[in-house]
């Protein structure tokens, strides 16, 4: 008798969503498998759930409840760790970490608790990246952004992230701070790239790179104390030593820096002030990343779009484009949420968004729906049909696909009497509920 295929090679050619749908089928057909991935959704997935949905919940919440909600998602996070789980902790804990962050840049901190939660959730996210490798191009893409791109923060020691980065990852990130280093004399990108390189010379564990770097800075005394540090902890006592008698020797004179010249304000920064909008933000970002200055203008210039945004719909807007200009999604998301952006940009929104969220994205193709059909129209019907079908697959990958029923028979019985958007709606290929009658 011959033995049975292995289709486990198969299978790992399949995406995530068929492998769910196979899955849940043979599990609507087998009860212990069903009790078996119940069982494990009990104890993990309903945790890492719940987590999400307080994220998702916290944006809206006033500082005291944010940093209270944040807090529980980072003590499940450090429980689920503490505990060895197998899932893949990563994508939440990295989620955290740029929802705090982009929280920071909007509220008067002036406790330090959000901060401090920050820091505990880069460290969380250092250690579910090592239980859990992300891809190592990406995760060094990340640190990248966070470092030349970022408001300043969170604070990322790469030695945490190192065994997750491996030889690719780091290679990575020292070909960005080796461009960086020749592009830029001076400036902001270049004192990152400098403090970057040292820290990928200890990471790596090459010692003479390290006291290199170390002894080419201004003497000071904190500096010579870490090279003697580092060569002791080589083993090079003698090095140390000798390195220890010259810093005592040494003439610890420093001259005065001249005053800095005022640099001339941009005249995309004066475009920016006089007309705040996504294309002037925009304008803006691209000459401070060519000048190394976007770290410091992207602060003040986001939070004058964010003081406008809570103004109206037409600068929410604005907004979520300077967000979306950056590739910065997640934050489109939430500022959509937040200033309540207008229906047409939610929308676009939610259709990239439905992949990940699709959750999120439900009430959002209601809306839409709801308003296509007040407008009456033999085409808003066809669209609202179409839009039905987003919100089905959407209702289907959050696994509430009764509810999406449910839905539909309201909305058709509220509806009946229309009779071209009913026709739409079975010509868009969707199945509508029989009404139940008493």
């Amino acid at each position: 008798m011959s033995s049975p295929t292995d289709l486990r090679p198969y299978l790992r050619t399949l995406d995530a969503e068929t492998l769910a749908d196979l899955l849940h089928a043979q599990a609507e057909r087998d009860p212990a498998l069903r009790q078996a991935l119940e069982n494990r959704f009990a104890t993990q997935g309903s945790d890492v759930a719940e987590a999400h949905r307080l994220l998702d919940t916290a944006v809206l919440a006033g500082n005291v409840e944010y940093a209270a909600k944040v807090g529980s998602v980072l003590d499940t996070l450090q429980r689920l760790l503490d505990a060895g789980s197998r899932a893949d902790l990563a994508p939440l804990a990295r989620r955290t970490v740029d929802d705090i962050s982009e929280m920071l840049e909007q509220i008067d901190d002036a406790s330090g608790e959000v901060a401090d939660r920050l820091d505990r959730a880069v460290e969380l996210y250092a250690r579910a990246c090592v239980a859990h490798p992300p891809d190592p191009e990406s995760l060094a893409a990340w640190i990248l952004e966070v470092e030349f791109d970022g408001p300043g923060w969170p604070v990322i020691e790469l030695a945490d992230f190192a065994s997750a980065l491996g030889d690719k990852g780091i290679a990575r990130i020292k070909s960005t701070v080796d461009s960086v280093l020749a592009e830029h004399p001076s400036g902001v990108k270049r004192e990152t790239a400098e403090r970057l390189r040292e820290e990928l010379a200890e990471a790596s564990g090459d010692v003479d790179a390290l006291v290199a770097i170390l002894a080419a800075k201004p003497p000071r005394v904190d500096v010579s104390l870490k090279i003697v540090r580092v060569l002791r902890a080589a083993g090079r006592h003698s090095e140390a030593i000798a390195h220890a008698a010259r810093a005592l020797t040494h003439d610890k004179k420093k001259e005065e820096a001249p005053p800095p010249e005022e640099e001339p304000v941009p005249l995309s920064r004066k475009d920016f002030d006089e007309n705040p909008t996504a294309a002037t933000y925009l304008a803006l970002r691209e000459e401070s990343l060519e000048t190394g200055r976007w770290v410091a203008q992207r602060k003040t210039a986001l939070a004058r779009l964010r003081e406008l945004a809570a103004g109206g719909t037409e600068a929410a807007d604005e907004l979520v484009r300077a967000l979306l200009g950056e590739d910065r999604a997640d934050e489109a998301w939430r500022a959509a949420v937040r200033f309540e952006a207008s229906l047409p940009v939610r929308v676009e929104l939610a259709d990239s968004r439905s992949v990940a969220h699709p959750a999120e994205t439900i009430p959002v193709y209601r809306d839409h729906v709801e308003e296509l059909i007040t407008r009456k129209d033999p085409n808003a019907y066809r669209e609202a049909a179409r839009h039905l079908r987003k919100l089905r697959t959407a209702h289907k990958k959050a696994g509430t696909a009764e509810e999406f029923s449910s839905y539909l028979g309201t909305l058709v019985e509220i509806h009946k009497r229309k009779t071209r958007l009913i026709a739409e709606v079975k010509a868009a290929r969707i199945a509508i509920p029989k009404p139940v009658r008493a």
